[in-house]
């Protein structure tokens, strides 16, 4: 059996995030990787240079063009750019009867970029996150999410709880940017859960968000029970981390490559 997952979002041309590491992270995982271009960015290492927006009805195009044809055991979105292009994911979402649905709400690069419209974002609130089986928005996304300020484990479970209420069946709040473990708040609408992972001295981080959202899109696509993706999710990406790549003068890639997980 061919498990199969789909990526609707931005390109990388310098190949640490967005679409170009989703691909790989599928690959390490043995599922087929498909990836609809939302949003085309000029970056590398160093930060984003520039964004061109893929028209919404192209961004539908490509989506109907996947899902009449290939279809997906799960799909993710990142980078979406526009509103109208969160707005015709989310039709097609519909439409096409997508439940495996992984959220990464993605807002701003490393770099401060705003990679979200502000009208974006809002309908990405209205029309994406109710469709969600998980959002995985880090503490900034969160706080945009929420309009409140996210900053410690307090505020993360208050903003998963949030965020359940507003349509998400699940949450996941990465606590990343904290200082000590990498613990994120994990909500399934009952019960709060606190996986940390230990925190490993490097900047080669480029493409972590996007790397731990992808791992858990493929675990879904594998058949894996959401919680159980998680965990593995997170496993591959602090491995990810572990192996980063330095390349490039900035920060560079963590390693969504062939990686073996023990």
């Amino acid at each position: 059996m061919i498990h199969t997952a789909l990526s609707v979002a931005g390109s990388d041309p310098s190949g640490g995030a967005g679409i170009q590491a989703d691909l790989k992270t599928f690959a390490s995982l043995n599922v087929y990787g498909m990836g609809v271009i939302a949003a085309l960015t000029a970056q590398n290492t160093q930060g984003v240079r520039d964004v061109m927006h893929v028209p919404a009805d192209f961004v539908g195009l490509q989506l109907d063009a996947v899902m009449t044809d290939i279809v997906p055991a799960a799909v993710k979105t990142g980078m979406l750019g526009t509103a109208a292009v969160v707005d015709v994911v989310a039709h097609k979402i519909r439409r096409h009867g997508v439940t495996n649905l992984i959220v990464d709400p993605v807002m701003v690069s490393s770099s401060g970029t705003h990679l979200l419209e502000h009208t974006g974002e809002e309908m990405l609130k209205r029309t994406l996150l109710p469709l969600a089986l998980i959002v995985t928005p880090n503490l900034a996304e969160a706080s945009v999410l929420t309009g409140t300020d996210v900053r410690d484990a307090q505020t993360m479970e208050e903003a998963a709880r949030r965020l359940h209420r507003m349509g998400a069946r699940h949450v996941l709040v990465k606590g990343g940017h904290l200082e000590g473990k990498a613990t994120d708040i994990f909500f399934d609408g009952s019960r709060i859960e606190r996986l940390s992972s230990p925190r490993i001295p490097t900047t080669n981080l480029h493409g972590t968000g996007c790397v731990l959202s992808a791992a858990m899109t493929a675990f879904v696509a594998l058949g894996l029970p959401l919680y159980d993706a998680i965990v593995r999710a997170k496993d591959f990406v602090t491995e990810a981390i572990r192996t980063g790549l330095r390349l490039g003068k900035g920060a560079g890639p963590v390693n969504a490559g062939k990686i073996t997980l023990h």
